[in-house]
């Protein structure tokens, strides 16, 4: 049972009242809306059934019909007005703020209290609908402040129901099911690839998501050209016609300087979920190329670079990354902190020790995260932030890459491989890339023959 939609008020607003001068003039309505309605309706009628949707289009964004997506739903439905509520009673929506509880907002609205105490007698009530949170929205319809229904959403997918009977109140759980709908978008970068995403209609969250999965073959600050590329497969979620967000990337592809990537989200029958290429690697390595985000390398690594402070040519043998003080700086992988303090030079720094004889370096920290000496990190986990403790005469990261001692590249060293896909699962998974590998192709292919044309 889906949510219906209803001419809600809020609990601050008052009903609008149709003015007579309005009703008056309903023949208007009939000449100005229905008419036209009805004459679309025959002209579609007359015309046949309405084409599939052309992927030969110039929109950038469109609606795929992958396995398991539902395909385009646009009808001429979608069109004409929505009926009108038939439930009887007045809409209300009351939203919670902070020191709100129930009886205050019943109070407030003139509702009635004796409803809201037998309905808080119910085993459903109980923590689902006395513990409210600011933020949280109650609906509701009444009769003269006599209540008729009630609604408490639980969760995206589940509402609590309450409903006036003969003898009191009822309650039920209602299901509000969700619609995955699958997109794809394509675009050429010209000066960012964050610039390029927003004229494909992709939102922010998913261009940071698309940038992640390509982070450790592609540095997005420094390695963009323009005339690069992506496609990209996506889902959306939608519910009651309407749009919730973003959903997974399913598939996607970056062509950066005629390198093309490629990975496919799978999800293995142990739940387990990663980014892998066509071959089942993975996309993920063992380390972060850079574990922190920057505006630019301002110091590179070199064997013979002239010291800024010293002025003597001395070896750097790291990478610094400048930053805005404060920047987050992440662990470049799995590991143990060694050490976690003053460093000389060095200013505040952490060591990380990691497999295969591999330590990693992070200097000038204006302030640690808590992770202290001994304790294990991940990936990507906050050791610390941006500063210019030491010896730095502004603020930015020096990171340093060594193996068995010996001081590596960190933006030329090759990292190690993260875990590929099981061999046990490899047979599903190439079940399950191989229809998301040709619509990419599809993709591609459909638009380099609309750029022929």
């Amino acid at each position: 049972m889906a949510r219906r939609n209803s001419q809600l008020r809020h609990d601050y607003k008052p009903a609008h009242q149709a003015s007579p001068a309005r009703r008056r003039h309903w023949p208007w309505f009939i000449v100005g809306i229905v008419l036209p309605v009805s004459a679309l309706a025959l002209f579609t009628g007359l015309r046949g059934p309405a084409a599939s949707p052309d992927l030969n289009s110039d929109a950038v964004v469109r609606e795929l019909s992958l396995p398991g997506s539902s395909g385009n739903l646009d009808s001429l439905s979608e069109l004409l007005p929505t009926a009108p509520d038939a439930r009887p009673g007045t809409p209300l929506v009351l939203n919670v703020a902070r020191g709100d509880s129930l009886d205050r907002l019943f109070a407030r609205n003139g509702l009635n209290r004796s409803d809201l105490a037998e309905i808080l007698t119910l085993k459903e009530a109980g923590k689902n609908l006395a513990m409210l949170r600011p933020g949280d929205v109650i609906e509701l319809r009444h009769e003269e402040g006599r209540i008729l229904e009630l609604r408490r959403p639980i969760s995206e997918t589940l509402e609590l129901l309450f409903t006036r009977n003969g003898k009191g109140f009822s309650a039920e759980f209602v299901s509000l099911p969700i619609e995955v709908r699958t997109r794809h978008a394509r675009a050429q970068i010209s000066s960012s690839l964050f610039m390029a995403a927003l004229d494909a209609g992709l939102s922010e969250q998913l261009t940071m998501n698309l940038a992640g999965i390509f982070a450790w073959d592609v540095d997005f600050v420094l390695d963009i050209r323009s005339g690069d590329s992506f496609t990209v497969i996506y889902q959306q979620l939608w519910q009651d016609g309407e749009f919730l967000r973003d959903g997974e990337i399913l598939a996607a592809e970056f062509v950066n300087d005629k390198n093309i990537y490629r990975a496919i989200r799978y999800e293995d029958p142990n739940g387990e979920v990663g980014y892998f290429t066509p071959d089942a690697l993975n996309m993920r390595k063992a380390f972060l190329r850079a574990p922190v985000d920057f505006s630019r390398v301002s110091s590179r690594f070199n064997p013979r670079r002239l010291h800024p402070v010293y002025k003597k040519v001395r070896a750097h043998k790291g990478v610094d990354y400048a930053a805005p003080t404060g920047t987050p700086i992440r662990a470049a992988g799995d590991g143990k902190i060694i050490f976690r303090g003053r460093k000389g030079g060095y200013g505040n720094a952490v060591i990380l020790q990691h497999g295969g004889n591999i330590t990693t370096l992070y200097a000038h920290m204006s302030r640690f995260a808590k992770p202290r000496t001994g304790a294990r990190v991940k990936q990507g986990q906050i050791i610390g932030y941006v500063g210019k403790t030491g010896t730095a005469t502004a603020s930015h990261l020096h990171y340093e890459y060594r193996i068995n001692g010996i001081h590596r590249n960190p933006r030329t060293v090759e990292l190690p491989q993260a875990e590929p896909v099981p061999r046990s699962f490899r047979d599903d998974f190439v079940t399950r890339a191989s229809p998301l590998l040709a619509q990419l192709d599809l993709v591609n292919q459909t638009r380099l023959a609309a750029a022929a044309d």
